[in-house]
């Protein structure tokens, strides 16, 4: 081979060599943009919810990097029957005025939706809405369908005006969907204390596992036992310690507290413990009894449903 050939040769491979460093550089790019994690909440709203708190959540959720999924929820108004004669029913009649109190709350809808599309806009945030109207019966089961294809859900403040419905939204992600629902506030990025109430159970996994990235992300976890009963596996399985373990491997700094109840309600010694530390949000497993016997004697789940005071993860 002649010395220009040869040095033709060269350059030829090392042209081959940038252009395949150049596309393998690609290739992990593309990987990279493709492999991003994006996740969506989805935030219940209604017609009534203010605008201030939906900019908030959408502002939030734009600085976390979130797909925010917005539900603007109406529910049909209830037609009144006419027509019952004593025990013998004789016919049912509409009244007039139902279908123009429809036609009335669907032109409600449809204007909100555009001021609220406008309101996203202006934030910026990456999200869609879905307007929903329906009877107040099929609002469980349309948020649970939503609420399957999301990682989290959160309630607008303001739904709790109608306890029935805002228990079927709640309902909806708990035994419906497999997700987490965050009531009273909607702290998307990292947060500096997080209160994870524990009790080895079932349900208390499920809430740690579904709000691994916020643990993750936060700046403090600790991991609370209340009235704790040692194991029969011997002093290095002390309640609480697992979960520690397994979190501090995900990079969580972690510490875990004992606490008695002194015969006090759980639910009320897991919001006081949390309001002393300065927890930003308490973390808890939801159901952990049947929900009939929470429905008649209450229990810790209801006690955290029914504040408005401290934001909580639930996960059933």
């Amino acid at each position: 081979m002649k010395s220009g050939q040869f040095g033709a040769g060269i350059d030829l491979i090392q042209r081959n060599a940038a252009v395949r460093g150049a596309c393998e550089t690609a290739a992990k790019e593309t990987v990279q943009e493709t492999t991003m994690s994006t996740p969506t909440v989805l935030y219940l709203i209604d017609t009534d919810t203010s605008d201030d708190d939906i900019t908030h959540t959408a502002t939030q959720a734009r600085e976390a990097g979130v797909f925010l999924r917005l539900m603007l929820i109406s529910t049909v108004p209830i037609m009144p029957f006419t027509g019952t004669t004593g025990l013998t029913f004789t016919g049912a009649a509409t009244p007039d005025h139902w279908s123009e109190l429809v036609a009335e709350e669907q032109a409600v809808l449809n204007a909100r939706v555009e001021l609220v599309e406008a309101l996203m806009a202006s934030t910026g945030v990456s999200g869609d809405i879905t307007p929903i109207f329906c009877i107040a019966t099929e609002v469980r089961q349309i948020v649970g369908a939503f609420a399957r294809s999301a990682d989290m859900m959160c309630v607008a403040s303001n739904l709790r005006d109608a306890p029935d419905i805002f228990g079927s939204f709640v309902h909806a992600a708990l035994f419906d969907a497999p997700i987490g629902v965050l009531l009273n506030s909607a702290p998307m990025g990292p947060l500096d204390h997080v209160f994870v109430a524990w009790d080895d159970g079932n349900a208390a996994a499920s809430a740690a596992h579904r709000a691994l990235p916020i643990l993750k992300a936060a700046g403090q976890v600790t991991v609370a036992c209340f009235d704790p009963q040692t194991r029969e596996r011997g002093a290095e399985a002390e309640p609480g310690a697992d979960l520690a373990a397994w979190l501090t491997r995900h990079g969580c700094k972690v510490t875990v507290a004992a606490y008695p109840s002194g015969g006090q309600e759980i639910g009320a010694c897991i919001l006081g413990k949390a309001s002393e530390l300065g927890c930003d949000l308490i973390v808890m497993g939801a159901y952990g009894h049947s929900r009939m016997r929470q429905a008649i004697f209450g229990g810790t789940t209801r006690t955290l449903m029914e504040q408005t005071e401290q934001a909580v993860f639930l996960s059933h």
